[in-house]
């Protein structure tokens, strides 16, 4: 190999390892038998949620997984491989993709990393059926605003009870 070559190699696994170290989830996934169609649906789903996908050469990702630490992800790196990178929100590539499985029995989940560990087909499933981050915000909202609510309520109905006897 030539120095021109090893040196951009060189430069995509520093670009991969950034990824890695930048995603706060990623999942590994075998996409054969995918058409064409089924795999731009896919990747504009997950677009549409802030996860990006790449289809990279497992060299290059073994020595990356190597570079950050993960060595127990290199398993997954055999055959043709995509992965999901999500940055923002942690649920959201493992979402969709459990979701596009579940419809599109050609992909295959392989594994992935869940902030920083290496997860399983079964707990990125697992994570997969989790609200997403503005779900958990939304019902956290409405926990802090039900006793500011409920004493809004009394005041009122206090209120309305001594206009009520003002009236009589």
């Amino acid at each position: 190999m030539s120095e021109q070559t090893i040196a951009v190699k060189a430069k995509q696994v520093e670009e991969i390892v950034e990824k890695m170290n930048n995603a706060s989830s990623m999942v590994v996934v075998d996409y054969r038998g995918l058409t064409v169609e089924e795999v731009t649906d896919l990747r504009n789903q997950l677009r549409e949620n802030g996860v990006s996908m790449s289809v990279l050469k497992n060299k290059l990702l073994q020595r990356a997984a190597d570079k950050v630490g993960l060595e127990d992800l290199k398993d997954t790196f055999n055959g043709p491989t995509a992965v999901a990178f999500a940055s923002d929100d942690a649920v959201a590539g493992p979402k969709v993709l459990h979701n596009f499985a579940k419809d599109h029995a050609a992909l295959e989940l392989k594994g992935g990393v869940i902030d920083g560990k290496v997860a399983s087909v079964d707990e990125i499933s697992k994570f997969a059926t989790l609200p997403s981050r503005e779900e958990l915000l939304s019902t956290l909202a409405n926990i802090l605003q039900a006793p500011v609510r409920n004493v809004a309520y009394a005041v009122k109905a206090v209120a309305d009870s001594k206009d009520d006897g003002d009236a009589a």
